[in-house]
């Protein structure tokens, strides 16, 4: 498990690119999965990205999150993803016309032999539980698989450890993430492996696969100064 990364979202206050980049290297990070706040992957000149972090030596493991809604400038998307060596895009649909954009998009990732993981995004997502993702799955090719992100799968009552035995053939990366939860259940973000997340049990079962997807660490919280937070969770994974 060699490909521990951070989610660019943490580093949501840090733009331009070159703050990003200076964040990266404070906390030692040399893989990211970059989201839509530090590039637009639809704007053609946004390759100048893939040759900025490169040349800073952080790889781009993924991008997203990314809705799809099988609409034309999407393919954009898919080219950006390739071009910067992407294992695969984090990846987001609307319910309503779903079946369509599965098929529109699936089409799109074999054409870039490109994989997707859904981003499953709590209780309130509609993607969040386990029975939606059986259903889509269901439907649409295996480049559609999952990006499990592990705190939003606690938020739905969902466990991470079983999804990621229930869907390991579709497992393609993890955004590692924990919560706690007041009284009401409302979910606050906290260093990896001290919220309600069963890290060790959870990594334990990664190395026995020998997973080799993207492991995303993301850390909603301090956003303004997230670096310290971020090294205790990168941390507690090794």
């Amino acid at each position: 498990m060699n490909k521990i990364g951070v989610q660019s979202w943490c580093f949501r206050e840090f733009k331009p690119l070159d703050k990003l980049i200076g964040k990266l290297n404070e906390c030692k990070f040399k893989n990211v999965e970059l989201c839509g706040i530090h590039a637009d992957f639809k704007n053609a000149e946004s390759v100048k990205v893939i040759k900025q972090l490169k040349d800073a030596g952080i790889r781009i493991s993924s991008i997203g999150v990314e809705r799809f809604k099988g609409a034309p400038e999407e393919e954009m998307t898919f080219k950006f993803a390739k071009e910067a060596g992407c294992e695969y895009i984090a990846a987001d649909f609307p319910i309503e016309g779903h079946v369509e954009a599965l098929k529109k998009t699936s089409e799109l990732a074999d054409k870039y032999r490109m994989n997707l993981g859904i981003h499953n995004h709590g209780g309130g997502h509609w993607l969040g539980s386990r029975q939606a993702l059986d259903y889509v799955f269901g439907i649409s090719s295996k480049r559609i698989g999952l990006c499990l992100d592990t705190a939003w799968a606690l938020d739905a009552g969902q466990d991470p450890l079983k999804l990621a035995t229930d869907f390991y053939e579709r497992l393609y990366g993890m955004h590692l993430k924990d919560f706690i939860f007041d009284k009401k259940g409302n979910p606050e973000d906290v260093v990896l492996g001290t919220g309600v997340l069963e890290l060790k049990a959870l990594l334990d079962f990664l190395k026995g696969k020998n997973f080799s997807g993207p492991l995303t660490i993301e850390y909603e919280g301090e956003a303004a100064n997230p670096a310290a937070s971020l090294m205790k969770c990168a941390a507690n994974i090794k």
